[in-house]
């Protein structure tokens, strides 16, 4: 499975982008897609999933509300809609899938990881 990311920039806080992730090779309904960030110092955080097969969302506490995940099965892409950007928000984005299911995402990890992509949110 190949994650490639895109979407990250730079923007002031209240304002919005949309990350993309789009996947190839043998993802499919079995997968868990999800979205984790990484802050300068800081772990790497569960931010949401997505499951391919049925749509079921999470979300961690902190972007509920003004985030929003979905998928396009055609063009074999989950995105993550971000509203109302924060400072706390920046950091390092990285797109991730995972066949062991949403709770195992959330808690574990992912089995594949997508490059990162920078989110800046100036206060």
């Amino acid at each position: 499975v190949q994650l490639q990311a895109s979407g990250g920039g730079y923007v002031q806080a209240g304002g919005s982008l949309r990350l993309s992730c789009t996947t190839s090779g043998r993802a499919g309904n079995a997968y868990t897609m999800g979205w984790f960030r990484q802050a300068p110092g800081r772990a790497r955080q569960f931010v949401s999933s997505i499951r391919w097969s049925d749509g079921k969302v999470d979300y961690v506490g902190a972007v509920k509300g003004r985030f929003t995940i979905s998928r396009d099965s055609a063009k074999n892409t989950v995105y993550l809609q971000m509203n109302s950007l924060e400072p706390e928000d920046t950091g390092v984005y990285y797109c991730a899938a995972d066949a062991r299911g949403s709770n195992w995402l959330r808690l574990r990890g992912a089995s594949y990881w997508g490059q990162g992509t920078q989110v800046t949110v100036s206060s």
